[in-house]
C-alpha cells in the first residue's frame, strides 16, 4: 500500500508540474505534502514516514556516490572553492544571527546561532541534480559549486558532531589509509565486467562500504558515499558505473523529495517563517556571486555557480531533527520553497544570464580570470565543440585526413588531458555568449556540435548564426524530434547517433565482404542525415 499510494502521488504531481514547465522534483515535493494531508484518509500505515526516510537515505547516498565519480580532489583546494565556501559561511551566519537578534518574535541565544548555521548551507542534492541534468557537473561553474558544497557538508558534519554530542570513533583514523585501496577497487571494477554486477558493485560501495562503513566509524554516511565515488573517479569506466546506477538513483531520490513534504504540515507561523527566509535567498545568491567574482571568476561562471547554490540545505533538516526538533517543520517549508524557486531558475540559468550580461559583467575584475576563454583558435579550419567520445572521434578522423582542427570543451580537466595527447583543444563553454562574441571565427569553415546536452547545441548554433557565421554546422542528435529544433537554429547537417553507428557497422561489414574497398569508410560511414520534417 505504501509504494502504491506514494508512487502514484509522485507520478501525478510530477506530471502536473511538468505541464506548467517546472521540473518534476517540484511536483514530488508537493506530493509529499499531499501525502501528509491525505495519507491517513487513504489508509497509509503509520510507518510510511520511516519507509520514505530509508528510501530517501539510499537515494542521497547513490547520488553523492555518482557525484564523487566525476569529482577531482584537486578541485577542492582551489582558492575560489575554499575561500568562497568559508567566507560565505561566516558572512551568512552573521547575517541570519543579526536578523534573529533584531526581531523579538524570533528565537535568540544558542537556538538562534544554530538556526543561522543551518541556514548558511546550500542543498547538495538539488544542486547536484540540477547540474547533472544539464550535464554541467564537470563544467567550470559546476566544479566550483560542487566543491563549495562539499566544504559546506564537511562544516555541517562538524556542527552536527558538536551540537549533537557525537564524536568520531578513534578507529576513524584508519580511514586515512583509504586511498591505498584505490588499486584494489579499480581491479574489482575491471573484474566486474559490463553487466548487472557493475550495478551491484556501485550499490555496495555507495551504501555498504561508504554509507554503513563510515557510519560505523562515527562519520557521515553521505561523505562516505562521496568518498567511494572519488576513489573510482580516475578509472576509465567511472562514467559507465554512474550510468548503470542512474535509474536506480532517480527512483530512490523520489523518496527524498517526498520525505521533505512528509516531515510535517506547516501552521501560519511556520508558513510566515518559511516565506520570510525565501525573501533572503537573493541575498544568499548575491553573496556567492560577489565572493566568486572577488576570487577572479568571470561574471558568467560566478552567476551560474551562485544560482545553483541559492537554496537551503536538506542537511539542515538532519541537524534540526537532532537538535532543533521544534523548528523541523518551519525549516522543511523553507527548504521546500527554496527548491520550488531555485529549480526552475536553474533550468533557464543560461538564458537568464544572457539577459543580465551587460549589468553583471561590469562587476568583473580587470585581471586575468582563471576561467578565461580563448579569443583565437589559431589556424584551425574546423571546430569541434564538445570533446567527449563523439567529439574526440570526429577530431581524430579529421586530423588523420589532414584537416586543421581545433576543439573546445567546458571541462578543464578534460582539456588538459587532450592537450597532453597533442590535440589542439582549449577551454570554452559552448553556451557562453561571451565566447561566441569574442572568439575569432574568420578561418573556420565548419563547426561540429558534439556536446552531450541538446540545449547546448541549440545555443551554440544560434550564437554562431547571429554572429554571422555562414559556414557548415553539423550536429548529432539522440531523438528525431530534436531535428526540427536544430534546423530552426541554423544547423545544416543532422546525424542520428544510434542510426549512424548502425550504418558504420554495416559499412565496415560490406567493405570487408567486397575485399576491403575504401571509399565508404573514408566518407565516414557514421553519417546519417535526418530528412526534414
Amino acid at each position: 500500500m505504501i509504494e502504491v499510494i506514494s508512487l502514484s502521488f509522485a507520478f501525478v504531481f510530477g506530471m502536473l508540474v511538468r505541464l506548467v514547465g517546472l521540473p518534476p522534483l517540484v511536483g514530488f515535493l508537493a506530493a509529499g505534502f499531499a501525502l501528509n494531508y491525505f495519507g491517513p484518509g487513504l489508509g497509509l500505515p503509520q510507518q510510511t514516514g520511516e519507509v520514505l526516510d530509508h528510501v530517501a537515505h539510499l537515494g542521497v547516498l547513490l547520488l553523492l556516490f555518482t557525484v564523487g565519480l566525476k569529482l577531482k580532489l584537486r578541485n577542492l583546494v582551489e582558492r575560489a572553492v575554499l575561500g568562497g565556501a568559508l567566507l560565505h559561511f561566516l558572512f551568512t551566519v552573521v547575517l541570519f544571527l543579526g536578523i534573529f537578534i533584531a526581531l523579538p518574535m524570533l528565537p535568540g541565544g544558542e537556538t538562534a546561532l544554530t538556526l543561522a548555521i543551518v541556514l548558511a548551507f546550500s542543498s547538495t542534492v538539488l544542486a547536484a541534480k540540477v547540474l547533472e541534468a544539464k550535464r554541467e557537473l564537470r563544467a567550470f561553474h559546476g566544479r566550483m559549486a560542487i566543491g563549495i558544497l562539499i566544504i559546506q557538508d564537511l562544516l555541517a558534519l562538524l556542527v552536527l558532531a558538536v551540537a549533537g554530542g557525537h564524536e568520531p570513533s578513534p578507529w576513524a583514523l584508519l580511514l586515512i589509509a583509504l586511498p591505498l585501496l584505490r588499486p584494489v577497487l579499480h581491479w574489482l571494477l575491471d573484474l566486474a565486467g559490463h553487466d548487472e554486477l557493475v550495478v551491484v558493485m556501485g550499490v555496495v560501495l555507495a551504501i555498504v562500504v561508504g554509507g554503513w562503513g563510515f557510519d560505523l566509524f562515527g562519520l557521515s554516511p553521505e561523505v562516505g558515499a562521496l568518498a567511494m565515488g572519488v576513489m573510482l573517479s580516475g578509472h576509465a569506466r567511472a562514467q559507465e558505473i554512474g550510468n548503470a546506477l542512474w535509474g536506480l538513483k532517480e527512483l530512490f531520490l523520489v523518496g527524498f523529495f517526498l520525505q521533505i513534504g512528509m516531515s510535517g504540515l506547516p501552521d501560519l507561523e511556520a508558513a510566515l517563517f518559511g516565506l520570510g527566509l525565501a525573501l533572503l535567498l537573493p541575498v544568499k545568491g548575491a553573496l556567492f556571486f560577489f565572493l566568486l567574482l572577488g576570487f577572479g571568476l568571470r561574471a558568467r561562471n560566478a552567476f551560474l555557480a551562485a544560482l545553483s547554490l541559492s537554496s537551503y540545505s536538506e542537511f539542515g533538516l538532519i541537524v534540526a531533527a537532532a537538535v532543533l526538533q521544534d523548528w523541523l517543520v518551519p525549516l522543511a517549508l523553507a527548504v521546500t520553497i527554496s527548491f520550488v524557486l531555485s529549480a526552475p531558475l536553474n533550468r533557464v540559468s543560461h538564458s537568464l544570464f544572457d539577459r543580465l550580461e551587460s549589468r553583471l559583467r561590469r562587476f568583473e575584475r580587470r585581471s586575468r580570470h582563471p576561467d578565461e576563454q580563448p579569443v583565437s583558435l589559431g589556424d584551425a579550419e574546423l571546430l569541434v565543440v564538445g570533446m567527449g567520445r563523439t567529439g574526440t572521434a570526429a577530431f581524430n578522423v579529421l586530423t588523420r585526413n589532414g584537416a586543421r582542427v581545433a576543439g573546445v570543451d567546458a571541462d578543464t580537466t578534460k582539456v588538459a588531458e587532450h592537450q597532453k595527447q597533442g590535440r589542439h583543444v582549449v577551454y570554452a563553454d559552448a553556451e557562453d555568449i561571451c565566447f561566441w562574441n569574442g572568439v575569432d571565427l574568420d578561418g573556420i569553415r565548419a563547426v561540429i556540435l558534439a556536446t552531450p546536452d541538446f540545449e547546448g547545441k541549440q545555443i551554440a548554433a544560434r550564437r554562431l548564426r547571429r554572429r554571422g557565421f555562414s559556414g557548415l554546422i553539423v550536429a548529432q542528435i539522440m531523438y528525431e524530434d530534436e531535428e526540427a529544433l536544430l534546423r530552426h537554429e541554423g544547423v545544416d547537417e543532422i546525424y542520428m547517433a544510434m542510426v549512424g553507428a548502425g550504418m558504420g557497422l554495416a559499412g565496415t561489414a560490406w567493405d570487408r565482404l567486397q575485399g576491403g574497398k575504401a571509399g565508404r569508410r573514408a566518407k565516414d560511414p557514421g553519417r546519417h542525415e535526418v530528412p526534414a520534417s
